[in-house]
């Protein structure tokens, strides 16, 4: 068997936080056993990347716990600012529009990552070291705040696509552009933070494989007239993330991967996902029922030449034998 690190990433929050509400619940955390079942049957390990509610919920954290116990997996963090405290309103209606961390003062961002570091190592007894941002929005400051906190590994880049046009606070630029950024791991340079570095934030993107139409003519993909046709006849890029791309994109990516000699797969998907009406993607039972079903595809296609590893475990394998060029 191949040696090929399989990181699994859930963005562990409310349901549905799609539909903006205004009281966020945590039922899916009463769905997640199941998928872990899944993954301890491949001997994968799930990296949870909790937010402020799904710390708050005890039946969470009761499950987290467990899980960790065993080693069967990762509790990270995940940092929605708008409900995450201490609570600083930064729009007219920040349940509305999701503002990105990025999006809050200096102070501020500080402020509210150094309470959930603080919550999680609380609730899960455990030191916290892996993170997501929020709406994957991010940047050097960001970068240079969670290394403050003793921080080694994130997992915000999505290589390739491009969020500025997915606003939160309505005054700003919207979300982080992806565009040009490494595929493989690497350390991340705060002043410039799609730039590799010698030490630092390593960095491990989730894995989304670009077509040779997608490299050789990526303006292809950026004109609307053109955009839609071209991505039925040639998809541009097809991630590891069932929510974003059906299976055979997920595959195509898998594939992709190996062929070019990967350095890692990172999976991503959100918690709610995994519940019937916690997402727009899979509003009943029969969604999740296929929604497994694709999951489980994709395992048996990586189990001959991956392993399971979380984000920590990674890094210290990084750290053991170097960063690949």
């Amino acid at each position: 068997m191949s040696e090929t690190p399989f990181i699994i990433t859930i963005d562990t929050e409310g349901d549905d936080l799609w539909s903006r509400p205004r009281h966020i619940t945590t039922h899916n955390a009463l769905y997640l056993p199941r998928f872990q079942s899944l993954c301890e049957r491949y001997g994968f390990k799930p990296v949870y990347l909790t937010n402020f509610e799904m710390a708050m919920s005890d039946a969470f954290v009761e499950f987290g716990r467990d899980v960790i116990a065993r080693d069967a997996g990762e509790i990270g963090m995940h940092l929605h600012a708008w409900n995450s405290p201490p609570l600083v309103p930064l729009t007219g209606d920040d349940f509305r529009y999701q503002p990105y961390l990025i999006e809050y003062p200096d102070a501020v961002m500080k402020e509210k990552i150094i309470f959930m570091t603080h919550l999680l190592q609380d609730r899960f007894g455990r030191e916290v070291a892996s993170h997501r941002a929020g709406r994957v929005g991010f940047d050097g400051r960001y970068a240079a705040m969670l290394l403050e906190q003793g921080y080694r590994v994130d997992c915000s880049v999505t290589p390739g696509i491009d969020w500025r046009g997915t606003r939160g606070d309505p005054r700003g630029s919207g979300g982080t552009d992806y565009t040009g950024f490494p595929l493989r791991p690497y350390f991340v340079d705060p002043d410039d933070i799609s730039r590799p570095s010698a030490s630092g934030l390593l960095e491990v993107p989730v894995t989304i494989h670009p077509s040779m139409l997608y490299r050789k003519a990526p303006w292809t993909y950026r004109i609307p007239l053109l955009r839609g046709m071209v991505n039925r006849l040639v998809p541009g890029l097809s991630w590891m993330c069932p929510g974003e791309n059906g299976l055979r994109a997920m595959l195509r990516a898998t594939c992709g991967a190996r062929e070019e000699g990967a350095s890692h797969i990172e999976f991503m998907l959100h918690s709610s996902e995994l519940m019937p009406g916690g997402s727009p993607n899979f509003r009943t039972e029969s969604d999740i029922e296929r929604l497994y079903e694709q999951i489980e595809t994709v395992f048996e296609a990586l189990a001959d030449w991956c392993c399971g590893m979380t984000l920590q475990q990674f890094h210290a394998r990084m750290i053991l034998e170097g960063v690949p060029e």
